[in-house]
């Protein structure tokens, strides 16, 4: 069926023509919501005085709507109360806002009493009503009104929060990570973009959107939650072929992760690590968040790392952090090192006796993509430095070291992602000992070379990975790494180049990694160089 749609006028029928509406139709139903349609457009556009005929049957196929068009209003000049509607509003809605009135083109009008209506509601009035009232021709292009809002029902602030589903949920994430709190102005959008907050947190999930029960005299705000599975246990086996030996060597570690078992949101990580350049590391630390209710939380660790018979060391630090919001925190502590030389070698070797102490602050971005099992993680930035002094039983010397730890997936489109990591560290010190420098190369650092491998005073490594997903629980990808580093004790500046791919599946166990590397040495070619194949399970429960 047809329907058309003009004006006995011909500037009128040109005017309706360039406005556009819909002239083929299903059914007669359909012809008349577009003729009422039609005229609610041009209501909108300033045609308040338009005209309408009642609709006419041409032919069994063919309906014709004629209309009058008549004067175009081109501006609406509305007179509002200042104790009632936000100024800021009004500015941000119309550029020409004065004391008692503001201007807006016709066109504006209804997405802009939308916009006041919600900067009401977001005051606690989600009741609130808007109208405009004493509509009076003010010139032949301008009609002006009164703003009139209903908004005398009582303020609503949340009286009651109750969590369905994961009762025990930690308050203090409630509180302090979320901001949600008893006696809070009621905003359920405010709401609604906190609790999708909920995403970078690893230990609870959102059921569903949040729900609110309103009663005469109280609000009651309902969230639904569940506890999701954090604790991990993440594990890795490594071998390659010793260059010098030409025998096959095996490394690995254990990394277990245990979060939120007492519903407190600590967490505790425990990690035991050994290589082929028979050293072993052995790590533990806990993280205590919102001490005593504050926004105060604590990280202690313990690590104790060995070198075959050359030496210990051992750092222990404390922190504090502040979690400024769901993605930021700050820290602020102390990090104690002390090393013993276990060789029966002159005082002049390398390696010596000490202890450090430095006093440090960093800083803490983390975005993660809880939904995605195979890319959990979206992006982090970590950045450290520390000042402090080196104590030896001669001499004490000022040092001062900066950490940077940054990554971030690009995704290209759903089955191409890029990851981006850089990692790099710099202790600054007037002299070095070899068991003081920066350890670093492996699975976790540039690949293709031993676990913690190269020394360094200096250095800075770029991970990079073309991801291509197979399906929803299988990637492939390649690896490219490049590094620099420096070590003052020797007089040494080297380039580094891993290359190699790898895949990961999804299991029920977890998820399961697989990369082979060849690491490459540029000023002394194959020197440094390794081929590596790392087996790793990383499993939740």
């Amino acid at each position: 069926m047809t329907l058309r749609i003009d004006s006995k006028i011909d500037i009128e029928t040109t005017i309706i023509d360039s406005i556009g509406y819909f002239k083929s139709h299903k059914d007669f139903l359909s012809i008349k919501y577009e003729a009422e349609s039609f005229q609610n457009t041009l209501f909108r556009l300033g045609y308040i005085e338009n005209k309408p005929e009642a609709l006419k049957k041409i032919n069994d196929s063919t309906y014709y709507y004629e209309i009058q068009l008549k004067n175009k209003f081109k501006s609406l000049y509305i007179y509002y109360n200042q104790t009632e509607v936000d100024l800021a509003i009004l500015k941000s809605i119309s550029k020409e806002v004065f004391d008692d009135y503001f201007i807006l083109n016709f066109t504006e009008v209804e997405n802009a009493l939308h916009i006041i209506n919600t900067g009401i509601a977001k005051k606690g009035f989600p009741f609130s009503k808007l109208k405009l009232s004493d509509l009076k021709i003010k010139d032949s292009i301008n009609i002006e009104a009164h703003l009139i809002t209903d908004n005398t029902k009582q303020k609503r602030t949340i009286d009651n929060i109750i969590i369905k589903g994961y009762e025990k949920f930690p308050r203090s994430y409630l509180k302090h990570f979320l901001k949600i709190k008893p006696k809070q102005v009621f905003n359920l959008n405010t709401i609604q973009n906190k609790t999708e907050q909920l995403k970078n947190l690893n230990f609870a999930n959102e059921l569903k959107s949040p729900e609110v029960l309103f009663s005469k005299d109280s609000t009651t705000l309902y969230l639904y939650l569940e506890k999701a599975r954090s604790n991990n246990f993440d594990g890795y086996l490594g071998f390659g072929t010793n260059d010098e030996t030409n025998k096959l060597e095996f490394d690995g570690y254990l990394n277990l992760n245990l979060t939120n078992n007492l519903n407190f949101g600590e967490s505790f990580r425990l990690l035991y690590k050994s290589d082929e350049n028979d050293q072993k590391t052995f790590e533990t630390n806990i993280s205590l968040p919102y001490l005593f209710k504050t926004p105060i939380g604590a990280d202690l660790l313990l690590r104790i790392f060995k070198k075959d018979t050359s030496f210990t060391t051992v750092n222990q630090s404390a922190k504090l952090h502040y979690q400024i919001n769901s993605k930021n925190k700050i820290f602020a502590g102390i990090v104690s090192t002390e090393s013993n030389n276990l060789l029966n070698e002159p005082s002049s070797s390398l390696i010596s006796d000490y202890k450090t102490q430095h006093y440090t602050i960093a800083f803490q971005f983390l975005k993660l993509q809880s939904n995605n099992l195979l890319f959990p993680l979206k992006t982090e930035y970590y950045f450290e430095t520390g000042f402090g002094q080196r104590k030896t039983t001669f001499e004490k010397i000022s040092q001062s070291q900066f950490t940077l730890e940054a990554s971030n997936m690009f995704e290209l489109n759903p089955k191409n992602n890029i990851y981006i990591r850089a990692t790099g560290s710099n202790l600054i010190s007037d002299s070095y000992f070899e068991n003081e420098l920066l350890r670093f190369g492996g699975i976790n650092s540039i690949r293709g070379f031993e676990e913690n491998s190269i020394f360094a005073s200096l250095y800075g490594v770029l991970n990079s990975e073309y991801r291509l997903k197979l399906n929803n629980s299988i990637y492939i990808h390649s690896i490219f790494d490049a590094g620099y580093f420096e070590n003052k004790t020797i007089n040494t500046k080297e380039k580094l180049f891993g290359y190699g791919f790898g895949f990961a599946i999804l299991t029920k166990s977890g998820l399961l990694r697989f990369n082979y590397a060849n690491g490459k040495n540029e000023n002394t070619p194959f020197k440094l160089s390794n081929s590596k194949i790392h087996l790793s399970l990383t499993s939740k429960f």
